[in-house]
Formats: structure tokens, sequence, C-alpha cells
């Protein structure tokens, strides 16, 4: 078959895919020329990750040629994906490659906002030498992670994957999740030793009002899940995550939440106007940013490359 891998693949992916005998593209096609590209060059496969949208006007043009769509990743927010199944075409992504990735960033930030390191980071090149002192009083009033209460909204395998990194530094895990169960995990060490561990799932509100931080990991294409309401609900002086989808946090509502006190610093890697955010999210000194890098490790590109080339090898299933 023909594969366009049109945000890119890995090479081991590629290289698996090649030995199969498929014929890889990684020529990278504008959205707009997307369509007719497949069409005129007889694309069998076609493979994106979050830059490439997939909506039903170029399914329409592409079903008759398209056998399959793959998102290197979790979320498939920007495939119509009922839409193109309808239209006979295999649709799938690749759930489990990130979820370590993304749970190391989680902590990343964590880190970070407690010891002041996102603000610390600007202010240092600019003040470092004439105003030492000060940003070190500035500074040096940080929180220890050991001890404090981790909620986290939607506990799948990147929730998962979060909560062993934070009860392996003496974090206590809450979580809410759909299910409605405890969720049962296992952490595993260097030496081959494991302890098993059981996670509270609770309501919202318990989650809101007990968790000194809140990470999000639920998909929805950008649903709102923290908006003004809950936030005043978050206790006093505690940090929110958001690693999960645009627009799952109302940012307008968070920049207030954060000028009043209420909530002590936000971490962000996903944005509600991606890839262009507000100027008042990237500028505020209470935010720690990254540019929607969650799964972008070396170890989690080549996971996510061999989980494709496995798939797209195995056919479309009868």
């Amino acid at each position: 078959m023909k594969i366009l891998a049109n945000d890119g693949i890995a090479a081991n992916g590629k290289e698996a895919l090649e030995a199969a005998g498929h014929e890889v593209l990684e020529t990278k096609v504008a959205q707009e020329q997307l369509a007719d590209y497949i069409v005129e060059n007889k694309v069998d496969v076609l493979l994106v990750r979050s830059a490439t949208k997939v909506r039903e006007d170029m399914i329409d043009i592409v079903a008759d040629q398209l056998k399959m769509i793959g998102r290197g990743g979790v979320g498939m927010d920007n495939i119509d994906v009922e839409y193109a199944r309808n239209k006979g075409i295999y649709v799938f992504n690749t759930p489990a490659s990130s979820s370590q990735s993304v749970a190391e960033l989680v902590m990343a930030h964590l880190w970070g906002m407690v010891r002041f390191l996102h603000d610390s980071n600007r202010q240092m090149p600019l003040e470092g030498e004439t105003n030492f002192k000060d940003l070190k009083k500035a500074y040096g009033k940080g929180i220890e992670l050991q001890g404090k209460t981790l909620g986290i909204i939607g506990c799948g395998r990147i929730g998962q994957a979060l909560a062993k990194m934070a009860v392996g530094v003496g974090m206590n895990v809450i979580c809410h999740d759909r299910n409605g169960n405890n969720v049962d995990i296992t952490l595993t060490f260097a030496n081959g030793a494991s302890i098993d561990y059981s996670v509270d799932n609770v309501s919202m509100d318990d989650l809101l009002a007990k968790s000194d931080f809140i990470s999000i990991h639920v998909s929805g294409a950008g649903k709102c899940i923290i908006g003004e309401p809950e936030m005043k609900k978050m206790k006093a002086g505690s940090f929110i995550v958001n690693t999960a989808r645009g627009g799952s946090i109302d940012e307008v509502a968070l920049l207030s939440q954060l000028e009043d006190g209420h909530i002590a610093g936000a971490a962000l890697d996903v944005f509600v106007n991606e890839p262009t955010p507000a100027m008042q999210v990237l500028m505020n000194r209470y935010v720690s940013l990254s540019p929607h890098i969650g799964a972008a490790t070396k170890e989690a590109q080549d996971r996510i490359a061999m989980e494709i080339a496995d798939i797209v090898n195995e056919g479309v299933p009868a």
C-alpha cells in the first residue's frame, strides 16, 4: 500500500512499513491540498498527528481511495472518526504509546511550578547579575510535592501512569473517573520489585476541594471541564495542569483566579487558540508553559511509529 505520513513518522516505523512492502511518503502536504494529493497519488493510508485535520468535506473526496486513517497519539479530535468509518475507512489511533511521556511532562511542570522555575528561568537572564539577592528571596518560598494531594481527572492510561509517578514521590493520589470504581495500579521498580496501590475514585466536588494539585486527562474535543464554578471549589492556593485538550480549562476564568491568588499556579501544554495561544496566557507569570509536547519524546515517537506499523501491516480488519 501507499502510505502518506503527513505529520511525519519515526524512522523505526517507516523501516518496518517498508520492510513489509509498503511505500511510505513523508511529503508534508498543505491542508487545503491534501484531499487532491491523496486522490492523485493513489494514497491508501493517511497517517496524521495533531496538525493535520481530517474533516467531512475532505473525507467525501478521498473516501473511494483511502483504506485507513491512523492518528499517532491518543485523541482523535482532529478526525471526524464516525463519518470516516461510515464511509468504509478504518480509523485507528495509538493510545498506549505516549502515556509515560505525558505523565513525565506533568511531573516536570509540577516540580517547576512549586520551585518557581518557570518564572525564575525568565527572570534570571534579565536580573540575575544585578538583582540576585531579591530573586533568591522571591523564589525561596517553594513547597515540596511529598505529602501533598494530587487529584487526577480521568484515570485512563495517562492518568494511571501519572498516579504511579506521584505515589512514587510520596504524594496522596485521588481521581475522578467516569467508571466510578477505584483504580488499581502497580508500581514497578528497576530491581524487579513492585507494589500494588489503589487510587480512590471520588466525586468531582471532593477532588476539587481536597486536591493541592489537579491534572486533567480526559478527551472531549475541548469541552470545558474546569470553569469558574469549579475553580471556586478548588482549595485556595492549589495548582492545576492541563496536558489534555485546549479548552478543557476556561482560560479567561483561570487568569482571573490566578490574579486573585485563589489558584497559585497553572501549567498548560494545550491551548484554546492553538497554535496561536492568547498573549495574556503566555505572559502570565503564574503559568508554566510548553508548546503541546506531551507525546514529543524520542521514546514515545518510536513506540507510536511501531504501533502504527503493526496495525497497518496487519491490514484492515475483516
